[in-house]
């Protein structure tokens, strides 16, 4: 421990005598920072707020640490927290520690930063392991500060969190108690810039009455709850719906209760604005109003039930009032706001022309809407746009970014671990942007990340010449995964230098399991190299066979195909193939260390955990091998080598399953169990199941011999899912491989995809309850795995 706490001291000093830098970015947006300073909760309520996050995370050390809220003036002039020794620690009942910060969240900041650096501590989510508390001494026994303690300064003001679509992929079942750990968790983790999405549904509904548009013409344009994320993004409408009053009632409530939770930890949640949206009756009540109807978005047939929504053109005169009536009903309903809204009209829906004037036009118009029901207003727009869609040239970006005063917009860098958009566009050409990590798309289940991309990014970004950076961020589709990569990305929220990633990962491993194991230590740095340093660029949607089972006829494969390093559709190719871009092998060696490193940590839920996942990815890989091997045979002709490896497949899905079902983490039960404790009555159970479980697998729609085009992208390695969906699934293809061989005929790709539907729809429809706890010895399973299928395996290293 002693050794430890010495290396961490180090990087204490750095952080201590690093000079506060503020950028370009921050003078823009300093009228905003004072308006929330002077709006903030009393110094009293925050620290209630923050005293009451210490009891639920270590009640036992709640008498340890005192609480102060001090000014800007004495953090010199931004945020910080700072820690120092309490002057009579030794009397009865006295605090041993004092947090002082300018809000509840810098004081929850300063209490993680002591845990993790002084205590050896590690905070997670309750899914990838909670928090590992078992390194902290017992109360009376602290580590003291060194001197006179520590001052930490934000470099930027804001910590982001969250992506538009994280409310349907994580958010979407969440009771209050969920929700108040994730409130915790992100106050602890320096959070202060939150998306505030849940409840819009019910705004809208009063908001449209005003408009003349009943409830019942709602039906059809909110989606289902597992959907709601593309129903205001204007992808969908109706899908998995409509919506119950019940629902409605439900979300809003949880919205306040959310807000106020925020609001008291001294936050500045980002509400929604108007995009332009709007249901189809809206077109019978303003006949004379410029709306259009968008184009298809991942239907299979362009189906209008779900297809093409319908938008109101922002210089319509009627999109002002919409606009500044959301933004006034969520004043009234929440009783204040943060100023700052969040707008993504241009999201994965490409504009109808590209003339600059009428780009900058529409932009004018969306601001001019926040700014009428919020003088204050701030736009906060996300910029995956920008990434995505070869539409947005600098002439057109420049238009919808200058169309808006500076200091007034926000944009989010919302893939610049990969993709960094403020290295090509000059800083956004001047507008203030936050630097974001997307890391995760659709809530896959996948070890992946980008740590050293991580480690410097942000601060490239703040100290390049005339830097328009005002904040860090997390914009992961899903959440509950890849817990290193989020405890480093968090960390970048206080740090003014970049990280020696190395040596971090080094003291992670340690704080993670709580003691230091060299065996696992010697795994992390393996791992460090290969899963954790994803170079190649490619997005990270996991197509690993198993989950997201090639939906083609065997012989478009080649025998390189699967070892190809590219995650997303090659125009040469008809299918997505799994993304690999490390040693297969040396993973499995870093398994191999943590089998070893075991017997030590046998009463660890983080290495439980960890072990889990880490076996899982091997076997995926192994799994994308062999089935190149069963296609390899079917080209062959090898009747008997198709056989006997379509049932070893079949058999390591059952396998992995068995494993899934040690970790709570990943099971299947919890996502569909809580679906259902939403619901009112048996119909809203059944309709709440099928949101859920849709979501999951075939996604959107389907017709009976063609499958979504989106399916498989939320897909997960979840115990019960695996073996009662993926696994069938994969039987049925394999099934007519050997029918083919059989019969001398060519592979029946259509009767393939009439069951394979057919199975999706009918397990859509179930209702068969699956586990909401573990069951199983993690730590035998894995080792038994690992000498099944990976030890001399002759896997094929790439």
């Amino acid at each position: 421990m002693t050794a430890y706490v010495a290396v961490v001291l180090t990087t204490v000093i750095v952080l201590c005598t690093a000079t506060h830098a503020s950028t370009v970015g921050v003078e823009y947006v300093s009228r905003l920072l004072e308006v929330q300073d002077r709006e903030r909760a009393p110094a009293s309520v925050q620290l209630s707020a923050a005293r009451a996050v210490l009891d639920r995370l270590i009640p036992s050390h709640s008498s340890s640490f005192d609480f102060k809220i001090i000014t800007k003036e004495q953090c010199g002039g931004v945020s910080c927290f700072m820690i120092s020794n309490h002057p009579s620690p030794n009397l009865p009942g006295a605090p041993e520690i004092i947090i002082s910060g300018i809000t509840g969240v810098e004081l929850l900041s300063g209490l993680h930063w002591y845990l993790k650096n002084l205590c050896g501590a590690h905070i997670s989510w309750d899914k990838t392991g909670g928090s590992q508390l078992s390194s902290v001494p017992k109360a009376g026994s602290l580590p003291r500060m060194k001197d006179d303690g520590l001052l930490i300064q934000r470099p930027v003001p804001w910590n982001y969190y969250q992506n538009a679509v994280t409310s349907s992929y994580t958010f979407a079942w969440w009771d209050w108690e969920r929700w108040e750990k994730e409130i915790d968790w992100m106050a602890l983790q320096g959070i202060n810039m939150p998306l505030a999405f849940t409840g819009q549904e019910a705004i809208w509904q009063k908001v449209f009455e005003k408009f003349n548009i009943s409830s019942s013409d709602l039906n059809d344009f909110f989606g289902g709850p597992a959907f709601l994320a593309w129903s205001r993004m204007a992808n969908l409408h109706g899908w998995g719906g409509p919506l119950p009053q019940s629902w409605l009632d439900q979300q809003l409530a949880m919205q306040k209760k959310i807000l106020a939770r925020m609001y008291e930890l001294g936050m500045t949640p980002v509400l929604p604005a108007f995009s332009g949206n709007v249901p189809a009756a809206l077109k019978n009540v303003y006949p004379s109003a410029k709306i259009t109807r968008l184009g298809n978005w991942f239907t299979v047939d362009s189906n209008p039930r779900w297809c093409c929504t319908y938008l109101l053109d922002a210089t319509d005169p009627l999109f002002i009032e919409i606009g500044k009536s959301f933004i006034e009903q969520q004043v009234k309903e929440y009783g204040r706001s943060s100023h700052i809204y969040n707008c993504d009209t241009f999201d994965e829906n490409t504009p109808p022309t590209d003339d600059p004037e009428y780009i900058s036009s529409l932009a004018a118009a969306i601001f001019k809407a926040m700014q009428s029901g919020d003088d204050d207003a701030v736009w906060v727009m996300q910029g995956w746009l920008f990434a995505y869609d070869p539409y947005w040239r600098p002439p057109q970006m420049q238009a919808l970014l200058h169309a808006v005063p500076i200091g007034k917009m926000i944009v989010l860098d919302l893939f610049a671990e990969v993709n960094p958009i403020w290295t090509t566009s000059n800083q956004f050409y001047g507008v203030p942007y936050i630097w974001c990590m997307l890391h995760n798309f659709a809530g896959n289940v996948e070890m992946y990340g980008v740590l050293d991309s991580v480690g410097s990014g942000p601060v490239e970004a703040r100290v390049s010449k005339n830097s328009t950076m005002v904040g860090v961020g997390m914009s992961m589709e899903g959440i509950e995964q890849n817990p290193v990569v989020y405890d480093l990305m968090s960390e970048m929220a206080f740090q003014h230098n970049k990280i020696d990633v190395m040596k971090w990962v080094d003291s992670y491993s340690n704080r993670r399991y709580g003691k230091f194991v060299p065996s696992l230590q010697a795994a992390w740095n393996i791992l460090y190299h290969t899963v954790y340093n994803c170079t190649d660029g490619a997005y990270d949607k996991n197509r690993d066979v198993i989950v997201a089972f090639p939906d083609v006829d065997p012989t478009v494969y080649s025998i390189n195909v699967l070892s190809k390093r590219n995650s997303l559709k090659d125009e040469d190719e008809s299918f997505d193939k799994p993304h690999l871009w490390y040693s297969t092998s040396e993973v499995i060696r870093a398994l191999e260390l943590f089998i070893e490193g075991g017997k030590e940590l046998t009463s660890s839920n983080t290495y439980r955990y960890d072990l889990v996942d880490l076996t899982r990815q091997a076997l995926a890989k192994y799994a994308n091998d062999l089935f190149l091997d069963i296609i390899e045979a079917y080209e062959s002709h090898d009747s008997y080598g198709v056989a006997h490896l379509s049932e070893k497949f079949l058999d390591l899905v059952d396998n992995m399953d068995t494993l899934l079902a040690t970790h709570e983490g990943f099971l299947l039960g919890p996502w569909l169990e809580s679906s259902k404790q939403l619901a009112v009555d048996k119909e809203q159970e059944k309709q709440y199941e099928w949101n859920a479980r849709t979501q999951i697998t075939m996604w959107f729609d389907n017709t009976e011999e063609e499958a979504s085009l989106l399916r498989d992208y939320g897909n997960k390695y979840w115990s019960g899912l695996v073996r009662d969906y993926y696994g069938p699934r994969a039987g049925i293809y394999f099934k007519y491989l050997q029918e083919s061989l059989a019969t001398g005929e060519r592979f029946n790709l259509q009767g393939w995809r009439r069951e394979w539907i057919k199975l999706t729809n009918e397990w859509q429809n179930a209702r068969y309850v699956y586990p909401v706890k573990s069951e199983g010895d993690a730590f035998s399973i894995s080792q038994w795995l690992f000498y099944k299928y990976l030890c001399d395996s002759g896997i094929n290293d790439h």
